[in-house]
């Protein structure tokens, strides 16, 4: 089965929850969509969405469980449902299974039996598997401090990768990558989120602004106000419309940690987090690492890329992948002028000096994304030169960030 498992997860508590992200991410065939105490909302969504596999958690009681049971069943067919508990007794497995589950889920999580239950979940959605969907590649760009240049990285990156896609603003109170890539947006993320339920072709397109043959935006709204009501399943509902459409979706993405965010990064397949070697931003991105690893995102998800970097000031690249605990796949040079001179004349850096160091750096980047093999060889030149770098950078060039490293 090539198509990732989904899982929507129902009446956890934060610990089960845990227990279940973790037995996912260790097991690497699915992936959490959405988890939720909220039994209408959820059941609405499991409508809409279509998941592997709904995991209904049961209490002692199971009181409103066999209705909502009966509805999945009723109106999900293609969709698993698993219920779980701690008190798994006789009674209770069977009262779940006669509600329509398929089958029952022991806490606290034992691998063997999980790895048992998702692969009952793979045979049941390959007996009901329809054609295949198109499903693009996402790619949030994030930082968990401001002033990192993420927006500048994330427009570049997007028009950089050349092939079908789609950038989306998802700073929905500030956003502004329109004046990043030149264009006038009559719509915005709101208007998609308003009509995502018959969002066919014609109207989708309708709501993206292109900037070339091959890139389009989604723009962040003008008025802050109306992005009020957009939630964390909105968030899903939009990533997943332009999955089937576009080959990579590039996320410009928040720096908090908020619910809109996580549901961003949830459903991204890479994650671009970006920093420059400053001390705050450095420390900013061992504890947004340290989040990463409690939601139980896999290391290979994140890509460390430092921003505004430059060999006369910024040597100690390896003493920052000590202290993040991370490597750093992508440096992209410092300069000002360059950068700021594209973002006036709303141009991507990668489209106006295509034969620029930025340029190269972001271009490698996007094609160790896209599996180009332009990108390996690159890669390997890149880091001759590094290690050359690195030999002649003294020692003095680098005392003070040393120091401050080893004292935080």
């Amino acid at each position: 089965m090539t198509q990732p498992l989904t899982f929507v997860v129902l009446n956890a508590a934060r610990d089960d929850l845990s227990e279940i992200r973790t037995a996912l991410a260790a097991d690497g065939r699915g992936r959490l969509l959405m988890a939720s105490d909220e039994t209408e909302q959820i059941s609405q969504n499991i409508m809409r969405w279509r998941p592997s596999a709904v995991i209904v958690m049961l209490g002692t009681q199971s009181e409103p469980a066999p209705l909502l049971i009966e509805r999945i069943a009723a109106e999900c067919p293609d969709t698993m449902i698993i219920c779980a508990s701690r008190n798994a007794s006789p009674d209770l497995i069977l009262r779940s299974l006669r509600s329509g589950a398929r089958e029952f889920l022991r806490l606290p999580v034992i691998p063997e039996e999980f790895k048992i239950v998702l692969d009952r979940t793979v045979e049941f959605s390959v007996g009901r598997a329809e054609t295949p969907k198109k499903r693009g590649r996402v790619v949030a760009v994030f930082s968990s401090k401001g002033g990192c240049g993420v927006s500048f990285i994330a427009a570049n990156l997007a028009a950089a990768i050349n092939k079908p896609t789609v950038l989306v603003d998802f700073n929905l109170q500030t956003g502004d990558l329109d004046l990043f890539l030149g264009v006038e947006p009559k719509f915005s993320v709101t208007d998609l989120v308003e009509n995502r339920a018959r969002l066919d072709d014609a109207l989708l397109h309708s709501y993206l602004v292109p900037h070339s043959a091959k890139l389009s935006l989604v723009a962040a709204p003008r008025e802050a106000g109306s992005a009020e009501d957009i939630r964390p399943e909105h968030i899903f509902d939009v990533i997943q419309v332009l999955r089937e459409r576009y080959s990579y979706i590039v996320l410009d993405t928040p720096h908090t940690f908020d619910g809109n965010t996580l549901a961003a990064l949830d459903q991204s397949d890479d994650i671009l987090l970006v920093l420059s070697v400053d001390i705050p931003s450095i420390r900013s991105a061992q504890r947004a690492l340290q989040i990463f690893d409690r939601l139980s995102y896999p290391r290979h998800k994140v890509r460390v890329v430092i921003n505004r970097w430059s060999k006369q000031i910024d040597p100690e690249l390896q003493r920052v992948e000590r202290y993040i605990g991370d490597r750093v796949v992508g440096h992209v040079p410092s300069d000002y002028r360059a950068v700021v001179s594209s973002i006036n004349l709303g141009q991507p850096l990668v489209e106006s000096q295509p034969a620029s160091v930025i340029a190269r750096e972001i271009k490698r980047i996007a094609a160790t994304i896209t599996g180009s093999t332009e990108g390996h060889i690159e890669q390997e030149s890149r880091s001759r030169r590094m290690k050359s770098i690195f030999r002649r950078s003294t020692a003095s060039e680098s005392l003070s960030l040393r120091e401050t490293l080893d004292k935080a």
